[in-house]
């Protein structure tokens, strides 16, 4: 994720960073440009079309379908960050129930159980870090604990580390260390963490519909390539920047959109997982 002043108005608008749109849409770009500027060579150059050009009129139907698309585009934003929303909330509920399960352990267990302090500060911390990889489409060994938290690759981690947890708690019931209040009043954190891992894989496993999205490129691509047939006959050569411009911002509102509706991922605006995962460590690790 790219953290930035907001209130650096200069700097954005003349600073092209790598997840700017510009260098995404350069070669269509680079293309559109070369076709509208031949259309506009054809209608002024060799065919001579004048204002007595039915083609004018086409500007009346590129003015509805611009409403239109506006309508689609802005509905198409709005739910890609909702979703973006949504995991940053899920990640920061994520937080809070891993401080929280770590202050109840805290309280519950004896001052000198050295060992099962250990054990659910690692396994809590390690929590965190294997939803993120899971929710990123790769596993590998724990980043934080690599000789204590053993979890075998073929199985879910998450739900694996959860597991290990509900084990050791109902393992401190049997013992007599803790009651059977505290292991209903330790239930509530656990059963958050599944609710939030299900929540997070909802959001990754189900995009926006593929007719939806299909539609939309396609609307944004036959919209911008008719522009400059009506468009040429007022602005000349003109048509050209700004044929390209709409295009740019169209297609600019798509890829962000696309980007944003998965937050889970590695792109520049895609939520910083690893950070949010080392917060968790450091204030669990503070204590336990």
């Amino acid at each position: 994720m790219i953290n930035y002043n907001p209130k650096e108005w200069f700097t954005f608008i003349f600073r092209v960073h790598k997840s700017d749109t510009v260098r995404q849409l350069m070669p269509m770009i680079i293309s559109l440009s070369i076709y509208v500027a031949l259309v506009a060579f054809l209608e002024i150059q060799v065919f001579n079309l004048g204002e007595n050009s039915h083609l004018k009129n086409i500007t009346i139907l590129h003015g509805m379908l611009g409403f239109v698309i506006s309508l689609l585009l802005v509905f198409r934003t709005n739910t890609a960050y909702e979703r973006w929303w949504e995991g940053r909330k899920l990640w920061g509920s994520l937080t809070n129930t891993s401080r929280n399960l770590a202050m109840k352990i805290n309280a519950v267990l004896p001052k000198d159980d050295e060992l099962n302090r250990t054990f659910f500060k690692e396994h809590i911390v390690e929590y965190a870090f294997a939803l993120k990889r899971h929710l990123r489409g790769h596993q590998r060994e724990s980043e934080v604990f690599q000789s204590n938290v053993i979890i075998d690759h073929e199985l879910h981690k998450p739900n694996h580390i959860a597991a290990l947890m509900y084990t050791r708690l109902n393992d401190l019931y049997n013992q007599k260390i803790i009651s059977g209040t505290q292991l209903l009043f330790l239930n509530e954190e656990f059963r958050a963490f599944t609710d939030i891992c299900g929540a997070c894989e909802r959001i990754k496993n189900t995009p926006i519909p593929f007719s939806y999205s299909v539609f939309i490129k396609k609307f944004i691509f036959f919209y911008v390539m008719s522009l400059p047939f009506g468009y040429v006959f007022s602005l000349g050569y003109i048509a050209v920047p700004i044929v390209v411009f709409v295009f740019y911002v169209l297609a600019s509102l798509e890829i962000i959109a696309e980007e944003i509706e998965n937050p889970f991922g590695v792109d520049d605006n895609d939520l910083p997982l690893t950070m949010m995962s080392k917060n968790i460590q450091k204030h669990v690790g503070e204590i336990l």
